[in-house]
């Protein structure tokens, strides 16, 4: 079995990351800084679980901040087969107001943990990506090959710029890198700031769904089991490469909102907001890259998986009630 470093593992698709590692009998170093990025208390919650896991060490420490990440914030003797890099600001919204945080997150995070493997021979790199980085015009369902070099967003724009990063590193010392590109995660304990669970709540609880611009939006929303898995899948040998992990089925916010009122039970009070113009009108990955390179696709049908955050939701509703999703 092997030791691993997940960044971001109090995160979202973190903790789902280091949960399948030490279900398969690896240890876990997990690094976050427990940042207030969104409602701490999930990331709380997430990181209590893992912290009654065996194999499961913790280190709160900020991958941006180079003395404390690169001398000796990390435990000692661990010999890491790989780096999985999951920290990052996230939220394409928010990164129009604060864009440095993402740059020093986002970038310099990914810089430190490259030097880290540079200076640790650690043989593997996987960092998680985004698919904002395609910007506006990108063709549907999206290759990997589609243009990435007009990101709409500083959260884009950093995604794109640790990539770059990545690829220089690969260049200069052989560091063996997979970039995976995330369409849309969703699922139970999921981001307070996205719409899966913002709308569940809000639905749920009787409070208006703030909807921006006309619901036709549409997206390729993607479980988070299967992303944890093809970023799993992703650790095995392949050079430098780039792949797409996305769902298979695409949906209108619209009809999201309908689905969530199905399975809750109760209609959505909606309040109309003009179109942000941070965000894509679409989203929908090609995944046959993944399936040659990874064996991987998609296996969550969309409406067992919002089943599921519906039911996670319904059980833990005494607290997830009360997290901040403004």
């Amino acid at each position: 079995m092997a030791n691993y470093l997940v960044t971001g593992a109090a995160g979202f698709i973190g903790a789902n990351v280091v949960e399948m590692l030490l279900s398969q009998g690896h240890s876990v170093v997990g690094v976050d800084n427990m940042n207030r990025a969104y409602d701490v208390r999930m990331k709380e919650y997430r990181l209590k679980r893992l912290l009654n896991q065996p194999g499961f060490s913790f280190c709160m420490v900020d991958i941006s901040d180079r003395e404390a990440f690169l001398e000796g914030a990390l435990p000692q003797g661990k010999d890491f087969e790989a780096v999985i890099n999951l920290a990052a600001r996230a939220g394409v919204r928010q990164s129009v107001e604060d864009p440095w945080v993402y740059i020093q997150t986002n970038v310099t995070g990914t810089l430190n943990l490259l030097e880290l493997c540079r200076q640790h021979a650690i043989p593997k790199f996987i960092l998680a990506s985004s698919s904002s980085v395609y910007g506006a015009d990108a063709p549907l369902p999206t290759p990997e090959t589609a243009d990435s070099d007009h990101p709409l967003q500083s959260y884009a724009a950093s995604k794109k710029a640790a990539e770059v990063l990545c690829h220089a590193y690969h260049h200069l010392y052989g560091t063996d890198i997979t970039i995976v590109r995330y369409f849309t995660v969703y699922g139970p304990a999921g981001r307070p700031d996205m719409s899966m669970f913002r709308f569940a709540q809000w639905i749920t609880e009787g409070r208006p769904v703030r909807l921006n611009g006309n619901g036709e939006q549409s997206r390729g929303f993607t479980y988070v089991e299967d992303i944890a898995r093809g970023t799993l899948q992703a650790l095995r040998p392949l050079g430098f490469e780039t792949i797409n992990l996305g769902g298979h089925e695409t949906i209108t916010i619209n009809a999201l909102i309908g689905l969530l009122e199905e399975l809750i039970g109760r209609k959505a009070i909606i309040q109309q907001l003009p179109p942000n113009p941070a965000e894509m009108l679409a989203s929908w990955a090609d995944v046959h890259k993944a399936k040659r390179l990874l064996n991987w696709e998609p296996r969550t049908k969309l409406v067992e998986g919002v089943a599921h955050l519906v039911a996670w939701y319904n059980a833990e509703r005494a607290w997830a009630s009360q997290i901040d999703t403004d």
